[in-house]
Formats: C-alpha cells, sequence, structure tokens
C-alpha cells in the first residue's frame, strides 16, 4: 500500500510576526494554506486557560489536529517549546532533554504517528545557537536513547530548527544516518531564514532511505512574509513498506 504524506517544520518566533504583533490567527491561516497532514512548530507558547495566548491548544483547536506539546522552558512563566500537529493518530510520544550545561533548555520531541499500516516517528527540534553546544547535541541526537532506539519500528524523520547554518557535526552525523532534503536540488537556493530576505539556512530536514521524497517547498505566501521571521519547508513523502526498519 502506497501512502503519501505531506509534512512540514516552521518556527513560529512565539506567533511574533514582523510587525512585532503576537497573532496566532496569523499562523494559523499560513497552516491551512499549506494544507500538511503533520506540522513541527518551534518556538510555541502555552498558557493554560487562556484560548488565543495558548499557542499551542488555539493553533491545534483551529486547525483540528491531533497535537502534543514538548515543554523546554519557562518564557515569562509560561510553558514553551515544539509543537507536534498531525491528521493522523499519535501512539506515543517523549521529549528528550537535549540541553547543554549553560545554555537555555532544548528539547527533542517525538511522536509516533499512524499513517496507513506504517508507524512514522517524527522528531521535533529546535537546537541552540552555539557552535559547541550543537556539536553536543548533534551526538545526542544520534545516540541510541533518542534516534538509534531498539524500538523505533517505522521509517524516522527528524526535521526542525537546527540554527546551523554552514555544515556542520549536527549536518555530518545525521547524514550518515538518515538523507537531508536538498533544498538545492528541489529549490534552486539554499537559504531559508529570514523569510523576506533570507540568507541562513537553518531549518532542516532528515528522512529515512524507505521514504521517498517527491517534492520540497519554501512556502512564501503574504501572509507568511509577516507571520514570522521563519517560512515553513514543507515537503511531500511517500512510502509503500510499512515493516520499514528504522
Amino acid at each position: 500500500m502506497l501512502n503519501r504524506v505531506r509534512v512540514a517544520t516552521y518556527n513560529i518566533h512565539k506567533s511574533r510576526g514582523l510587525d512585532w504583533r503576537v497573532r496566532p490567527n496569523r499562523i494559523v491561516e499560513v497552516l491551512r494554506e499549506i494544507d500538511a497532514d503533520i506540522v513541527a512548530l518551534q518556538e510555541v507558547v502555552s498558557a493554560p486557560n487562556t484560548r488565543v495566548a495558548d499557542q499551542a491548544q488555539f493553533i491545534a483547536t483551529e486547525l483540528r489536529y491531533h497535537s502534543c506539546f514538548g515543554e523546554n522552558r519557562r518564557v515569562n512563566g509560561l510553558p514553551y517549546g515544539n509543537l507536534l500537529l498531525s491528521r493522523f493518530h499519535m501512539r506515543a510520544s517523549c521529549n528528550h532533554d537535549i540541553s547543554t550545561d549553560g545554555r537555555e533548555r532544548r528539547g527533542c520531541l517525538r511522536v509516533d504517528i499512524a499513517v496507513g499500516e506504517t508507524t512514522l516517528h517524527v522528531f521535533n527540534v529546535h537546537l541552540g545557537t552555539s557552535f559547541f553546544e550543537r556539536r553536543k547535541q548533534g551526538q545526542m541526537l544520534v545516540s541510541r536513547e533518542i534516534l538509534q532506539r531498539y524500538d523505533l519500528e517505522g521509517p524516522r524523520i527528524i526535521l526542525g530548527d537546527f540554527n546551523e547554518w554552514p555544515r556542520g557535526l549536527t549536518s555530518r552525523l545525521l547524514a550518515c544516518h538518515l538523507e537531508s532534503a536538498n533544498l538545492r536540488r528541489h529549490l534552486r537556493q539554499s537559504r531559508t531564514y529570514p523569510g523576506v530576505l533570507p540568507f541562513l539556512h537553518l531549518d532542516h530536514m532528515y528522512f529515512d532511505r524507505t521514504l521517498e521524497l517527491e517534492r520540497l517547498i519554501l512556502h512564501r505566501s503574504r501572509t507568511a512574509l509577516v507571520a514570522s521571521d521563519h517560512l515553513p519547508l514543507v515537503a511531500d513523502f511517500r512510502t509503500s513498506n510499512p515493516s520499514a526498519g528504522a
């Protein structure tokens, strides 16, 4: 059986746009334009019991997605971290701590998603801004505790804001285990940030070879250009092997 799935990664910058207004409804509009099956969001604020300020719940409810929020730290006393959205059923999740000493707390949110007969393991990550911090985080990601876990039975996708503009250790380590979504091949450019005039490549996707990348786009609608300082990176995959090993 052939399954097609659209996956997106998007750093929403706390829903604060280039006009400095916090408007989670604009993020919802952008995600409706993309129409992805699975969405990894970074820099999400969650404020319980407040409909719009709880960006995680607001976005998931407006779009009618299943959701899983991974809190990494507090911002102004409010939970802050990564959010995974999916049209498909979520079977399990785990928020891995990939923090390093002396730096702000970071996480890698793994959600196991049922796509047809396949379990797709999606890792939503936001790495640190320090070169040495990312080196340690890259080693954590490819360890037996995260990407190389013995109980991961389906294909893996790791995506998010890697904060790695030159090709560093994290990129090289992941490339040893997974395929990289090649921006130059699909987009004829390799820069994704900032959205209006990109000069850095911060947003990445890596995936198992049992998945076929059919299409990769950088979504540049009028709303997307103002809703956040990042643009969504969107990929269309297909898989036909429900028993593919990780």
